[in-house]
């Protein structure tokens, strides 16, 4: 069941700062997502390949696509045909397979890389040490059928606000440090995707150009 007075109350706080909203469907039946399409949803993210190339061969064609999760080299092959944009891009190796497959499929696939901004072991992500390296490679320089469109992070799970507004400042202020020093043919320095049910508020006042909610939308799974 879609949560449609919540749905409603997030368009509304995102309305002024013209932020995306992702909805994620992980573990969501074809139905709901079918259900979310039907009342205008276009933009779906997943976390594991297996289920969104289930999902996107039983639902419409105009669905954006989105991953989220932790992708691995040797699933891109099945979702390059069809991906709008890849979250969770986090090595130099990762990038030039999935150019490969974009290639295959005559497609430039859009990357956000990964940055790991919160204080947890679990998360992945690129430091800035490792971004700098990365997008100064001259292998990096060669991938034309990828295009690098901004950044992604996930906050430290806490209830202390200050930390996650701290944590979403920094990863604003390291893509427009980016934004106005790096320039690449496949570059495109114009997205920020940051925030989820829990501080998705604090995210689109921190500068995030698109958020990725299911609970508050979906119920818990």
């Amino acid at each position: 069941m879609i949560n449609k007075s919540a749905l409603e109350q997030i368009k509304h706080n995102l309305q002024p700062y013209n932020t995306k909203l992702i909805a994620v469907t992980k573990t969501h039946p074809v139905e709901v997502v079918q259900e979310a399409y039907n009342i205008g949803l276009r933009s779906f993210g997943e976390n594991k390949v297996q289920e969104l190339v289930a999902k996107a061969e039983a639902l419409p064609k105009d669905i954006e696509w989105h991953l989220i999760g932790h992708l691995q080299s040797n699933k891109v092959k099945h979702i390059a045909p069809f991906i709008h944009m890849i979250h969770s891009v986090d090595s130099l190796k990762l990038l030039q397979e999935i150019n490969k497959e974009a290639k295959k499929n005559n497609r430039v696939i859009k990357c956000l890389l990964q940055m790991y901004i919160a204080k947890e072991e679990t998360k992945f992500g690129l430091d800035i040490a490792e971004l700098t390296t990365l997008l100064a490679d001259p292998q990096f320089k060669e991938l034309e059928n990828i295009r690098i469109e901004g950044l992604m992070g996930m906050a430290t799970n806490t209830d202390n606000e200050i930390i996650i507004q701290n944590e979403f400042h920094s990863l604003h202020k390291i893509f427009k440090t980016l934004a106005s020093t790096i320039q690449r043919k496949n570059i495109e320095w114009k997205e920020v995707s940051m925030g989820m049910t829990s501080d998705y508020k604090i995210a689109a006042e921190q500068g995030s150009t698109m958020v990725r909610i299911g609970s508050a939308i979906f119920g818990g799974r």
